[in-house]
């Protein structure tokens, strides 16, 4: 069971994951062993997945945010597998979801520049059929935090 400590452990290690455990439990209130104990707990109950850098995007050279909107006649194990090895296979493709309604699958795409779309899109239709795809490109981004909220955990 999670405590408020834990939690806004968790939330500080989002925000930043690079903070030393020394910040981390000066904020906390907590001695540096016991912060550690508890990140450690945290790491070992699964609360914590793991860590990774944020990079600048543009420096990255991907700027562009394209939303692609996937919809399929084919919905069978063999069709399912071949679209998972298709967009993992594509580092440009960010995040894949499942959706309810219209649409079948939402793509969220990187790219240098809108023109290159046309490619990733061309590299996904040679691997799998699609029934229609629509693409929206994101004007701006209004939030990307990435963030979860921590008050909900158990």
């Amino acid at each position: 069971m999670l405590d408020d400590r834990d939690r806004k452990i968790l939330s500080l290690l989002q925000s930043d994951g690079g903070m030393s455990v020394a910040e981390l439990a000066d904020i906390v209130n907590l001695s540096v062993s016991a912060c550690s104990r508890r990140i450690l707990r945290l790491e070992s109950e699964g609360y914590i997945l793991g860590r990774k850098a944020v990079l600048d995007r543009t420096k990255m050279g991907v700027p562009t945010t394209v939303f692609a909107l996937v919809k399929t006649a084919r919905h069978g194990d063999d069709w399912l597998a071949a679209f998972h090895r298709a967009i993992a296979n594509i580092p440009e493709i960010v995040e894949a979801h499942r959706l309810t309604g219209n649409h079948d699958y939402i793509l969220k795409i990187v790219l240098p520049r809108v023109e290159h779309y046309d490619v990733i899109y061309k590299q996904i239709i040679r691997q799998v059929e699609l029934f229609d795809v629509s693409a929206s490109i994101s004007m701006e981004a209004l939030k990307e935090s990435g963030a979860l909220p921590v008050g909900y955990a158990v």
